[in-house]
């Protein structure tokens, strides 16, 4: 049991890491998407190390989205206008390129269905007050 339980906090550990890689080439790469890359290393550390999971989601540059979703399921305004301004450049990209119909097709109903989600969660509590 000890070496199933090792083993699985490494399995763990290793997903975690590879999400933080492909989370911070995010950060470079505007077609690849940051913060869910972070959360699901937040969510495989805090199964595979407790230290790297505190470490991510105090990060002060990285943690407060995780934070944020992980305390309110909220995502920041700045959150959801670049996730937008993501999708638009993807959508557009795509029928620039000339990429085949059924695919723009298939883009259109998944990146609706993702841009849904986004716009209907809540900004955090900080985010709230009426200007």
């Amino acid at each position: 049991m000890l070496k199933r339980n090792r083993l699985l906090r490494l399995i763990w550990l290793v997903a975690g890491c590879l999400s933080l890689v492909a989370g911070i080439i995010g950060i470079f790469l505007p077609l690849l998407p940051t913060t869910p890359f972070l959360l699901l290393a937040a969510y495989c550390f805090a199964r595979g190390s407790r230290k790297l999971h505190q470490w991510l989601i105090n990060h002060p540059r990285l943690g407060p989205p995780i934070r944020d979703w992980e305390t309110y399921r909220a995502i920041s305004k700045r959150g959801k206008t670049l996730a937008m301004v993501g999708i638009v450049a993807v959508f557009v990209i795509s029928i620039i390129a000339g990429v085949a119909n059924y695919v723009i097709i298939i883009q259109i109903v998944v990146l609706s269905a993702v841009s849904l989600f986004i716009l209907t969660r809540p900004v955090p509590p900080g985010e709230r007050r009426m200007k």
